[in-house]
């Protein structure tokens, strides 16, 4: 006879597996401020990004197995093209990128042996915070909607049990991004650890931009002085 496993126990054993792979990696905050939403990370590397542009207002954010979230966000950014291309840019919405990400996602768990081992965030800016929208996903296609902020891989239930005794609604970026590595750098055993802008990457989404695209990079020497200039905010 066949070797038989139950339903249950394979599904167990794909999450199991998953979130074992997603916890490896280092964490990335996504922080909402008054002027828009911000994307920090642990990432030593200049070459391989964790948060990226997808369309005008639309950025995304994800841990776990690189390959497997870079094909992720070029799959993203073809789909925001193509739509936007065939209608009208403003039928490029974060809600439905999250939709086609979950589908993607949980037909990827469901039907392969070997589930994505990743965890990401979809967020858009809109004319004010109210307007503002996160969606979170993992490596089943579970979506879950957020609102002021985010924490993902590592020690993530840490980070976001931190932020929540420490965050404020109406944060300026650099407190916001002085809180997020705050909370990074002092997850995990022993003392706390100080981060430098050269391990971090870190990017916004601004309203106050005039130019249709929302995105922009905080680059190492901008960093460095947001972080020497503002104090903590927690």
């Amino acid at each position: 006879m066949p070797f038989y496993v139950s339903p249950e126990q394979i599904i167990k054993d794909k999450a199991d597996y998953a979130r074992k792979g997603i916890a490896r990696g280092r964490s990335v905050v996504v922080v909402q401020y008054a002027g828009g939403i911000a994307f920090v990370a642990e990432n030593p590397s200049r070459a391989l990004h964790k948060v990226s542009e997808i369309y005008d207002r639309i950025a995304f954010a994800a841990v776990g197995k690189y390959n497997e979230f870079e094909n992720l966000r070029v799959a993203g950014v073809r789909l925001a093209d193509m739509r936007g291309y065939s209608y009208d840019r403003r039928d490029v919405t974060c809600r439905g990128l999250a939709n086609a990400y979950a589908q993607t996602l949980g037909t990827i768990f469901t039907e392969n042996n070997k589930p994505y081992e990743v965890e990401m965030v979809v967020a858009e800016i809109g004319d004010s915070a109210d307007d503002d929208q996160m969606y979170r996903l993992t490596f089943d296609g579970s979506v879950a909607d957020e609102h002021g902020f985010v924490a993902m891989g590592g020690l993530s239930d840490q980070i976001a049990g931190a932020l929540t005794e420490r965050y404020t609604e109406g944060l300026e970026l650099g407190a916001a991004v002085s809180l997020a590595v705050a909370v990074l750098a002092e997850q995990g055993a022993g003392e706390p650890r100080t981060l430098d802008s050269s391990q971090l990457e870190v990017a916004v989404l601004d309203r106050t931009r005039t130019v249709a695209r929302k995105f922009r990079r905080v680059g190492a020497d901008r960093l460095a002085t947001m972080l020497t200039d503002t104090a903590d905010p927690g």
